[in-house]
C-alpha cells in the first residue's frame, strides 16, 4: 500500500490513528521512558484516550497518526498536532516513541519532517510549535534536525512532583 507520508530512509510511514491502536498508546503514554518527558504525568487509561479522541480528534481540534515501520507496518509510537487554531492558522506539535526498538535511531526526526509537511500541505498552517523539557536534550536535537527553531525559554514554567522545570517554546513557520 502507498502511504503519502514516507520516509523511506528511516523506513517509516505515518498513517492516521484507529480506534485499533487505542492498546499500544494506553501502554506507551504509560511507559516510563515515555510518561518522563510529557508535561502531563498521570496516568494515561483507555477513557482517557477515548475520551481524547471524541472530544478533540472526532471535532477537528487534534490530528493524531500513528508512525510505523514500513518492512512490517508495526506501530513504533505517534505523532499528532492539537488545539488547531483555524484564525492564526497554528496548532501544537507532539510525539511520542513508543517501541524502545525504533528510540535513538532517526525515528523521531522523520516523523517530525514528516508531519510537518503534512501540516503545511493538508492543513495549511502557517506555525507549527511545541513544548519540550529544558533538560531533554536528545529531543531538542530532533526537533532541530526537523527544522524547529528555539522561540522562547519558560523558567520554572511546570511543576511536576514539587518540582520545577523549565521549558523550551520551538517552533517552525512555514515559509
Amino acid at each position: 500500500m502507498e502511504h503519502k507520508y514516507t520516509d523511506n530512509q528511516a523506513g517509516i510511514y505515518l498513517r492516521l490513528m484507529t480506534a485499533e491502536d487505542t492498546d499500544n498508546i494506553v501502554a506507551w503514554r504509560n511507559s516510563d521512558a515515555v510518561r518522563k518527558n510529557f508535561i502531563y504525568q498521570a496516568p494515561f487509561t483507555r477513557q482517557g484516550h477515548e475520551a481524547w479522541v471524541e472530544n478533540m480528534v472526532n471535532t477537528g481540534k487534534v490530528v493524531q497518526f500513528i508512525i510505523c515501520n514500513l518492512a512490517d507496518d508495526k506501530a513504533l509510537g505517534s505523532v499528532y498536532i492539537r488545539d488547531i487554531d483555524r484564525l492564526h492558522n497554528k496548532a501544537e506539535y507532539g510525539i511520542f516513541i513508543g517501541e524502545a526498538s525504533a528510540r535513538g535511531r532517526g525515528v523521531g526526526t522523520a516523523a517530525a519532517r514528516l508531519m510537518l509537511s503534512y501540516c503545511f500541505e493538508e492543513e495549511k498552517l502557517h506555525k507549527v510549535f511545541l513544548r519540550a523539557f529544558a533538560h531533554n536534550a536528545q529531543a531538542i536535537r530532533s526537533y532541530e534536525k526537523a527544522g524547529f527553531v528555539q522561540e522562547a525559554l519558560l523558567k520554572d514554567d511546570v511543576c511536576i512532583d514539587g518540582n520545577y522545570y523549565d521549558i523550551v517554546l520551538m517552533a517552525r513557520i512555514n515559509e
